[in-house]
């Protein structure tokens, strides 16, 4: 139980960082021209600078989950706390985010989407925490080796998504028959690409430190 439950820890902190990054990146044509896009967003223009902080603050919090995903397949200390203080803070300003965008436009989508798969995010973290299941999870006592497999997969299927993302987000992204969730194709595409090799090759270097992997290559197997 304790591996799947550090896995889906991994997993929806590493979606979690995919979608605040690319949400925060995003946001970046709305808020250097609020006016643009057929006038979808002129509402917001009388407080543009808010916006850009938002870009900022949301790219910023993204980056830190990115980092956070590291630390807890490394095992390190700090971990779990720095996973905590960038969903916190990334939950709060999308809730502000939301409301600004529905109190000036009457809609917040698409950050809707960034902020609940992060609030669910918070949540499972939170979950992780209580007494009987952090005696399961705690990312410090896991197996290098247990880390690596939820870290790879997890790298394979949010590669996946980022060679995907364009198709996953056109509802909400289509405006006048254009596909702004396209705009940074080259961008996702060798994202993607390079975190499906990335999770491949993780998931290859924990298969060698397998028992059967030993076997298989005649070397003698280690008891831990």
């Amino acid at each position: 139980m304790g591996k799947f439950l550090r896995f889906i820890g991994i997993l929806f902190l590493s979606i979690s960082a995919l979608f605040n990054i690319a949400g925060g990146a995003g946001t970046t044509c709305v808020a250097l021209n609020p006016t643009g896009y057929d006038g979808k967003f002129a509402a917001i223009a009388g407080l543009q600078w808010l916006y850009i902080l938002y870009v900022l603050v949301t790219l910023a919090f993204g980056v830190m989950m990115a980092r956070a995903v590291v630390l807890l397949i490394k095992g390190r200390d700090n971990a779990y706390r720095y996973s905590l203080i960038s969903l916190i803070g990334a939950t709060i300003v999308g809730v502000i985010h939301i409301i600004t965008s529905r109190a000036l436009r009457g809609s917040s989508m698409p950050v809707d989407g960034v902020v609940y798969t992060t609030a669910l995010t918070l949540v499972i973290f939170l979950i992780f925490k209580i007494p009987g299941v952090w005696a399961q999870v705690d990312f410090t006592k896991a197996k290098k080796k247990d880390s690596e497999i939820a870290g790879g997969a997890a790298a394979i299927i949010v590669g996946a998504l980022c060679l995907t993302i364009q198709y996953l987000m056109a509802p909400t992204h289509t405006i006048n028959g254009v596909n702004y969730g396209d705009a940074f194709n080259l961008t996702m595409t060798v994202t993607g690409g390079a975190l499906m090799l990335t999770g491949l090759g993780m998931l290859i270097r924990a298969w060698r430190k397998s028992p059967h992997a030993m076997a298989a290559v005649g070397k003698p197997e280690i008891s831990a």
